[in-house]
């Protein structure tokens, strides 16, 4: 079928299959809030449906309630605390014998419900969470006249256990409850650390009869019934609440909540329960609706329960219709936890059943919060940044600061006058909606700015939104590129981070063993470097869209191509550090991270115009290994996407739906981290459309899985464009690019080269600079490449090779610090391997090291030709 560029559903609406199904209520614990409870949220709070037919439970959370100082840095932020439960709605049914259960919850919808019948009556239940109303909204019903009944209140939720001083870390709550109007209950609570006022309101209204008494609602005789529930906290996204250093002072002068709450159920309440869910259906369509994906998915898998579909899936079996859900799933939970004017999407969304949160659901700076919105662009849900945008804007005065402090410390003569500079800053690892907790040091270097503001240069790229682009984007970006080329001396003719770090990386790894662990300090590691890289270019770019030569973007002109991002070691990786030969010298073998290929993913200086570097990254994610945490798979499945490697994509795919996934399909770090939901929703766009190496790429990892056909509609590609693609048997049939100032340059999948045998055994002969390998097939003609000193790509040394051997003349390892010489077969498979100056018996020493000790035998960081700065392990605030 020839190629055609047709105008087909340019309006795309949803296809209304996805969402997930149980045929049993969740459990009432802990463990069944993370693993099977149904995700409700509207950007302004979440709610977890459990389902239960005698005591349903529905769980609120408001990203705004910080229970405590220890994400203040009091205490250890590492036990989990910080972002508390909100409340707990209780609705006791008394219905104990129920049969025909199932409950689920629809995606294209964001509705969950509940069926079942009980005494020979059906009941059904049904939530939604409106952003346009702020409202959570059910409805009960039965099936003979007069037969529903329930009571309704509102609990506090209770820590399981407590060592903690109270009086000494202010942990004090107080809570409130009444009655109000006969078919209405008020909490409001008061949190003392940060003095957070959070009122709530929830109201029934029926064909029954409703009594009210000591804070519960009773529900008598009744067909149907609509319960209405909203909630505010006095917290405001603004720049004081980071800058006011005395927490109990972060939000005075803010209104208090109580009048907003009950104006916002006033006006919910008076809409009515019809109207509030077409106008919700309506506004949450015009987000998820505008992307679809089919991959062969069938009816008859979306009427089996999810735990089915994960244990058939676990066991091999393929499940077009898991994998669809799956990519859908991250889209919901995106446009459910991050709306423009609500807090952004934390470590868990905006879901957290938990007294004490897992590391206080913040924003984690070193790859959690980032990956959290890897899809918003690649998935046609930019407006789903601006949340995060916004709150960036609020914390950046503060995060000035910062970015002085660091520099006072590790590079003074780099401090910006008063008045220079005016959009600088940085901020460390954690981030919590009142504080930022220290800056980069210990655990993560200075790069960590160049990740977040990456995001802002994707805003721009993938949107052309002019406004956007002068109100956010270019102060974000500009104002990091600043920063991060101040924090850089010139070491030997390059401009490297005087403080680096890899993120989460240990040497003396042991750490249950050996008291002696440590993050591994260091100048100029490829984290850092290539995320200033990436700034830099980036930075200039977006100048010149805006048409600005202020002093920042002629620094960054400056000091642009001085970085040295990529740097091949002895054993063909991407060198996660500058003073390292052989991979896994350093740290951990296995590390969960793979910080060392930002130019690859997030970044776009690794792609296929620099073969050697692509090479380099393939051999890093080889020796990194594919086991994971599943934040962590999810980053090795983008990155092996942007290597055009479909097969080994979806296999990570598998893993991470398969077996890092809980029932109710939450991402498991473990605990729940719902960053892996997101890097898998954006690893596979990613599979199916790039465009960060400046043409919009169709199917560049078609895995064969998926190849015999399939669709999309509605992904997005750099340049402002959407894309819709058809393929069957691993071509494209059918695609419309649309959008943007320009018609982009299209290329079409790679051609597979399955089933033809790749050369294999490449050795050199160091004396006569020979190198042999082993052809597999007569009739397949080779090419003989070569790379020296870390350049993107290689030279050709001879084309057209009937044999299996080459001399090379021109270079000889003595002068060479090492060499890589990739044998490619006329079909472009192919093999490749370094060659250094380093002998065989070195190579063992390390290779049993690496295996022996997990790779903890590291010596001191390295010291260039030029003084180095002191590197101190306590540079964490």
């Amino acid at each position: 079928m020839a190629l055609a560029l047709v105008a087909w559903l340019s309006a795309v609406a949803s296809d209304g299959r996805h969402g997930l199904r149980f045929d049993s209520p969740a459990a009432d614990s802990d463990v069944g809030w993370e693993q099977e409870s149904l995700p409700l949220g509207n950007g302004w709070f979440g709610a977890c449906v459990f389902g239960l037919p005698y005591r349903e439970r529905v769980q609120i959370t408001d990203n705004t309630l910080l229970i405590d100082g220890k994400a203040n840095g009091v205490g250890d932020w590492t036990t989990g605390t910080g972002l508390t439960s909100a409340i707990d709605i209780r609705f006791d049914f008394g219905h104990d014998n129920d049969v025909n259960y199932e409950r689920g919850l629809d995606f294209d919808t964001a509705r969950a419900w509940v069926r079942y019948a009980a005494g020979g009556v059906s009941y059904t239940r049904e939530f939604f969470t409106s952003y346009p109303a702020r409202a959570l909204v059910a409805r009960f019903t039965s099936s003979r006249p007069g037969a529903l009944a329930f009571r309704v209140r509102c609990e506090e939720p209770r820590p399981r256990a407590r060592t903690e001083n109270d009086a000494d870390l202010k942990l004090g709550r107080t809570w409130s409850v009444r009655t109000a109007g006969g078919d209405t209950i008020d909490v409001d609570q008061h949190f003392d650390y940060y003095a957070i006022d959070y009122a709530t309101r929830l109201s029934v209204e029926t064909d029954g009869r409703v009594a009210a008494k000591d804070g519960t609602l009773s529900v008598e005789g009744a067909s149907w019934a609509n319960v209405y529930f909203t909630g505010q906290s006095n917290y405001r996204i603004d720049p004081k609440v980071f800058i006011e250093p005395e927490p109990s002072k972060k939000l005075a002068g803010n209104p208090p909540p109580r009048p907003d709450c009950e104006a916002l159920h006033a006006a919910a309440r008076a809409k009515g329960y019809a109207a509030l869910k077409d106008e919700h259906e309506r506004d949450f369509a015009s987000l998820y609706g505008r992307v679809s994906l089919d991959l062969g998915g069938s009816d008859a898998d979306r009427l089996k329960t999810t735990p089915q579909l994960k244990a058939a899936y676990l066991k091999g079996e393929p499940c077009p219709y898991l994998e669809e859900a799956y990519f859908q799933y991250g889209r919901y939970l995106l446009i459910s936890s991050s709306r423009p004017g609500t807090m952004p999407a934390n470590l868990q969304g905006v879901w957290n059943g938990l007294y004490y949160s897992p590391w206080g659901a913040g924003y984690w700076h070193n790859i959690n919060v980032q990956m959290n919105y890897w899809p918003a662009f690649s998935c046609n849900l930019a407006e789903c940044f601006e949340a995060y945008a916004a709150f960036n804007a609020a914390l950046r005065p503060a995060a000035r600061a910062v970015a002085n402090r660091f520099l006072s410390r590790h590079a003074p003569e780099n401090v910006p006058p008063e008045g220079v500079s005016p959009n600088l800053w940085i901020v460390g690892v954690a981030v919590y909606p009142y504080c930022i907790q220290g800056m980069p040091g210990g655990s993560s270097g200075p790069g960590m700015g160049g990740f977040t503001a990456k995001l802002f240069s994707d805003w721009w790229d993938f949107t052309r939104d002019a406004l956007a682009l002068e109100r956010h984007v270019w102060p974000a970006v500009s104002g990091v590129g600043d920063f991060l080329v101040r924090s850089t001396r010139d070491y030997d003719g390059r401009n490297l981070a005087v403080f680096s770090a890899s993120p989460e990386m240990l040497i003396n790894a042991e750490r249950y063993i050996y008291p002696d662990c440590a993050y591994y300090n260091t100048v100029g590691c490829a984290f850092d470097q290539q995320l200033i890289d990436e700034t830099c270019r980036d930075a200039l770019r977006i100048a010149s869209a805006l048409g600005t030569n202020d002093a920042v973007a002629a620094s960054l002109r400056a000091a642009d191509g001085r970085f040295d991002p990529i740097q091949i070691g002895w054993s063909g990786q991407v060198k996660e550090y500058r003073e390292e030969n052989y991979y896994g010298e350093i740290g951990m073998y296995r590390h969960r991270h793979v910080s060392q290929l930002m130019a690859l993913m997030p970044g776009s200086a690794i792609n296929r115009s620099t073969p050697a570097w692509m090479d380099a990254a393939r051999r890093t994610l080889e020796l990194r290994g594919d086991y994971a945490t599943g934040w962590a798979l999810a980053h090795r499945l983008c990155l092996w996407a942007r290597l055009g490697d479909g097969n080994h994509a979806h296999s990570l795919y598998r893993k991470l739906v398969g077996e890092k996934t809980f029932a109710n399909l939450w991402d498991v770090h473990p605990p729940f981290q719902i960053d892996g939901n997101f890097g898998g929703t954006a690893g596979v766009a990613e599979m199916l459309v790039q465009s960060h190496a400046g043409s919009v790429d169709l199917l560049p990892a078609l895995p064969k899985e998926w190849a015999k056909r399939g669709s999309f509609r509605g992904l997005c590609a750099r340049g402002g464009y959407t894309v819709d693609c058809e393929w069957a048997d691993g071509k494209v049939v059918r695609y419309d690019v649309r959008g943007g100032k320009s018609r982009p340059p299209v290329v079409m999948p790679p051609k597979s080269a399955e089933g033809i045998p790749a050369p294999t055994g490449l050795k050199l002969d160091r004396a006569t600079m020979t190198l042999t390998w082993k052809g597999a097939r007569a009739g397949i003609t080779y090419s003989v490449l070569r790379n020296r000193r870390s350049e993107p790509g290689y030279e050709t040394l001879a084309t057209g090779l009937a044999g299996c051997s080459f001399v090379d003349a021109t270079a000889r390892l003595p002068d060479e610090d090492y060499i890589t010489y990739k044998v490619v077969a006329e079909d472009g498979a192919f093999a490749y391997k370094t060659f250094s100056r380093a002998t065989e018996l070195d190579k063992q020493r390390y290779l049993n090291m690496i295996r022996t000790r997990g790779g903890v035998e590291a010596g001191a960081p390295w010291i260039p030709t030029t003084k180095a700065p002191e590197i101190r392990m306590e540079d964490l605030d």
